[in-house]
């Protein structure tokens, strides 16, 4: 398995560690549900170095991911970032990624751990053609996330850059704690935050660092917990963002998980996918498309829907679920489910054999604004 530059650090901590995507990862510190809790009321600090960090470089590379994504990277100013997808030629999406335009001539590309394989040889193959220089830089590189409400008063003494300044998906060159970052207001938990990529030899001075501004709760300041792999993935699904394997996968276009519009098929010239998904564009706007939408599901019992159980409508399997978790904000199961186009309801889910009740919840379940 691979390692991430903070491994010893999760094991000083008392980290359970485990693996995902071939790396060794933190899943909880102690407690998932108040690592979760902490990020909603306050901040968590996570290590994300699995993550995958692709440059993209040259005079023509946003022309490059223009034919190689999805999206209309080329219209990205420096400082600014996208979300989009990496499409096979058929629509279904090979993976689900955030773009930085670092300066004119260099963009850098976040893939999912599971997939930066793929992303890699996929870009490797669709952009030098058009004149762009493709490198992986995940082994030297670092990704530290602060997430949540506090997250600014904490980083901003440790950031040159103006953070007050940067806006939602944006990013800009700094130093934090004394060392070169990219600092970008990015995140993958529902709340405000910031991802810091610095080198991977930084990365254990960083995290102290955090942790040391933060300070103890106790003497007044802001809490500052470290979260692992199980916090993420409550506070996403509460958030209703798409996890790759769960919502997204090669089986699925852009139009079935309701993101259909990081396809922008008015951008000048092709692109890998642009006709299949310009036919599912189509279709949509005719109402024949998509023959399945995601949706969120509330359980009315304590039983916790899991990813794969059926989702049956009138006693009828109508699809299944792609997410589901205990909501420690919420204090009630939450799923997210595929289902047949124009199914209503009632829902229940059948929770190992015996069905459940589910009252259809509009995704997300949580946003920011509801917070106290």
């Amino acid at each position: 398995m691979r390692q991430t530059p903070l491994r010893q650090v999760h094991e000083r901590l008392g980290a359970t560690m485990t693996e995902f995507a071939g790396w060794l990862m933190p899943l909880r510190y102690g407690s998932e549900t108040a690592e979760h809790l902490a990020v909603r009321s306050s901040a968590g600090l996570f290590d994300l170095s699995h993550m995958g960090e692709i440059a993209v470089t040259g005079p023509a590379a946003g022309e490059a991911l223009d034919y190689a994504l999805t999206g209309w990277l080329s219209r990205l100013k420096p400082g600014q970032a996208r979300y989009t997808m990496l499409c096979a030629a058929d629509g279904g999406i090979l993976d689900d990624l955030v773009v930085y335009r670092q300066a004119d001539d260099r963009f850098l590309v976040i893939a999912n751990a599971s997939n930066t394989a793929v992303v890699l040889a996929e870009l490797a193959d669709r952009c030098p053609p058009l004149g762009a220089v493709v490198a992986d830089e995940t082994a030297s590189t670092a990704l530290i996330a602060i997430q949540g409400p506090n997250a600014p008063s904490i980083l901003a003494p440790l950031a040159s850059a103006d953070l007050g300044g940067l806006k939602y998906y944006s990013g800009t060159y700094g130093e934090v704690a004394g060392r070169p970052a990219w600092v970008a207001r990015t995140g993958y938990t529902g709340e405000d935050g910031f991802e810091v990529f610095c080198a991977a030899e930084d990365a254990e001075h960083l995290w102290a660092a955090a942790l040391s501004e933060a300070g103890t709760p106790e003497a007044g300041a802001a809490e500052l917990r470290p979260a692992g792999l199980a916090a993420r993935d409550t506070l996403r699904l509460e958030a209703g963002m798409p996890l790759y394997g769960n919502e997204l996968g090669p089986d699925v276009t852009p139009f079935e998980a309701g993101l259909g519009r990081v396809v922008r098929l008015d951008k000048p010239g092709d692109f890998v996918g642009r006709k299949a998904l310009a036919e599912v564009a189509a279709a949509v706007e005719a109402g024949t498309a998509p023959e399945r939408t995601l949706i969120g599901l509330a359980a009315r019992s304590r039983r916790v829907p899991r990813h794969g159980y059926p989702v049956l409508s009138d006693g009828a399997e109508v699809g299944t679920v792609t997410s589901g978790a205990p909501s420690p904000t919420l204090a009630m199961p939450i799923a997210m489910a595929y289902v047949a186009r124009g199914t209503t309801g009632p829902f229940g889910i059948d929770v190992r054999g015996r069905v459940e009740p589910a009252e259809l919840v509009k995704l997300p379940f949580y946003k920011r604004s509801q917070q106290a």
